[in-house]
């Protein structure tokens, strides 16, 4: 019944800083930003994550619509003031998706959602960036990882995420594995649990360096989903015994009200830094009417 009276609508941002100076003022609150939100009630953006191409921001976010109770991915194309030149939705299965993660890799485009509603975790192949993804059959990993977030360094890919299950783990877990090859096997050394807190652990965003530490974004998640951005630090010359800290705690400012509740993702995108914010609708009648409807189908079928 909870669920039912919060609706969670979230929103996409770009900041035009470096991700490194976001994580150092440990605050949104004086960084010019630009807002991207769902043209239609009761969906949202969501899980931003973008690469520059020949002037172009190209961004993916998981867009969600209440009424299918699924996620799917869209892209956006924006001009280098960030206005919104075109949107396309690219990957759509039948299962949930959201987390597009893209990256560059042997000469490639790769996008790795979050999709463990399958049962597997798939990685995607551009074969018309943006537009036209393929799935990579070589690739293989052994669990359903939730918010899987590849790292390449020292010649080897490293795959930070949350397991699938217990359903506690979802947002209080961290595990990190390793191979040689972005296909894998990612098994082939054993897989560590880094961290079991859920004041951040679940990953929110692109590692990145500063200090000359790893900086790793995650989810605390201890008061509601998403709701704020907890950063844990590590030597990156440690990966193969990784000694995590935490760093600071990055919280959505309270001018960005409504949409201040949550804050869960911190992305780069070359010079810019890609964010998401949530607000929380109580009791909305439009929310409730959708319920109802798709309980009396439901209710019909059986």
């Amino acid at each position: 019944m909870m669920s039912l009276l919060q609706t969670e609508i979230w929103r996409i941002g770009v900041i035009n800083a470096p991700i490194q100076d976001v994580a150092q003022a440990a605050s949104l609150e004086h960084f010019p930003i630009t807002w991207i939100e769902a043209d239609k009630s009761l969906c949202f953006l969501a899980d931003p994550f973008g690469l520059w191409r020949e002037g172009k921001l190209y961004l993916f976010a998981e867009a969600y619509d209440y009424r299918t109770q699924r996620g799917y991915i869209e892209a956006f194309v924006l001009d280098q003031n960030f206005r919104v030149l075109e949107k396309r939705t690219v990957l759509k299965e039948d299962w949930h998706l959201s987390y597009p993660y893209v990256f560059e890799a042997e000469g490639e485009i790769w996008m790795l959602p979050e999709g463990y509603k399958s049962g597997r975790l798939t990685l995607y192949k551009a074969i018309e960036f943006p537009w036209r993804w393929q799935a990579e059959p070589r690739f293989s990993f052994p669990e359903a990882a939730i918010d899987a977030t590849p790292y390449f360094h020292d010649e080897r890919w490293w795959m930070f995420y949350t397991p699938p299950a217990p359903k506690a783990a979802r947002t209080n877990t961290l595990k990190l594995a390793t191979a040689n090859h972005l296909f894998g096997p990612w098994d082939a050394v054993p897989i560590q649990t880094l961290r079991e807190d859920i004041h951040g652990a679940r990953m929110g965003g692109t590692p990145f360096t500063l200090d000359g530490n790893l900086v790793l974004p995650t989810q605390d998640c201890s008061r509601t989903y998403g709701g704020a951005l907890q950063l844990l630090s590590l030597p990156d010359s440690t990966l193969d015994q990784p000694s995590l800290s935490q760093a600071k705690r990055i919280e959505a400012p309270h001018r960005y009200a409504p949409f201040h509740d949550g804050l869960h993702t911190l992305a780069q995108a070359g010079p810019v830094t890609l964010v998401d914010t949530k607000r929380t609708i109580i009791g909305s009648p439009h929310r409730l009417a959708i319920e109802l409807a798709r309980w009396r189908r439901r209710g019909k079928k059986q």
